[in-house]
């Protein structure tokens, strides 16, 4: 879906930086007053680019309804790190208003760093819709945006049984077939969420056998371990008989 040029911008390698995180947060300097909320909304607005970034940053850490609009408008600006920042804002304050025009912008948006922000936000919105691009996201996007949208579908836990069941078999795919490790890793935390709110159905199991395989058969400690710990926080009662006997051999 995305060019190569995307690489650029944010490493297939999983460079899990943040533009954001090398601007250093909003009044770090212990006495310096936190920014006047009615002053920041005004910013949203300026014509000058390094204020509406600033304004856009701060509503990064505070939550106010007022900033939604404005913010929304800024995921089109033309400045990358002012539509990020519009989008970790729209995560902070999340809005049913704000999660079309989050789905519009990352359907759109060259910047990988800024289709990372889009879909911590929509994994905030808890939205039905958010579902179906979160889940393109974890399949076709770049690494770093899959590692974010298979966290984020862990949210889907909380719109009820039918976008669990519609959530789990394609992070269960991700979870097997993904070639970086830290998003398989994400999957095995999600599908365990998503299992919390599941009855002892066929789903279930498929979901807890996905688990039991992964902790068996993948090449990284680090994905095995976080599937077992998926696991043992469900308490599932044969997952934990196998983890016992994958021990007991030597495999863990």
């Amino acid at each position: 879906m995305y060019s190569n040029d995307d690489l650029s911008v944010l490493d297939a390698a999983l460079d899990t930086d943040d533009p954001l995180d090398q601007l250093g947060p909003i009044g770090a300097d212990a006495e310096t007053a936190k920014p006047d909320p009615d002053v920041m909304l005004a910013l949203l607005k300026s014509p000058q680019n390094q204020q509406r970034m600033l304004a856009a940053r701060t509503f990064c850490e505070l939550e106010d309804a007022r900033a939604v609009p404005f913010l929304i408008q800024l995921l089109t600006d033309a400045c990358p790190l002012i539509r990020v920042s519009a989008a970790y804002g729209l995560g902070r304050n999340p809005s049913p208003e704000a999660v079309q025009p989050l789905i519009d912008q990352l359907q759109q948006d060259w910047n990988g760093y800024v289709r990372k922000g889009i879909v911590w936000a929509l994994g905030n919105c808890r939205d039905r819709r958010s579902l179906d691009p979160l889940l393109t996201a974890l399949k076709t996007d770049i690494s770093a945006v899959r590692l974010w949208a298979a966290s984020a579908l862990a949210q889907m836990a909380n719109l009820g049984y039918e976008a669990v069941i519609s959530t789990i078999p394609p992070l269960i795919e991700a979870m097997k077939r993904d070639p970086i490790a830290a998003v398989r890793s994400n999957c095995a935390w999600s599908i365990g969420q998503l299992c919390r709110e599941l009855p002892s159905n066929v789903v279930y199991a498929t979901a807890v056998d996905a688990l039991i395989e992964v902790v068996a058969e993948d090449e990284e400690m680090g994905v095995r371990e976080d599937a077992r710990l998926a696991i043992l926080k469900l308490g599932d009662a044969r997952g934990l008989q196998i983890i016992e006997e994958l021990e007991q051999e030597g495999f863990l």
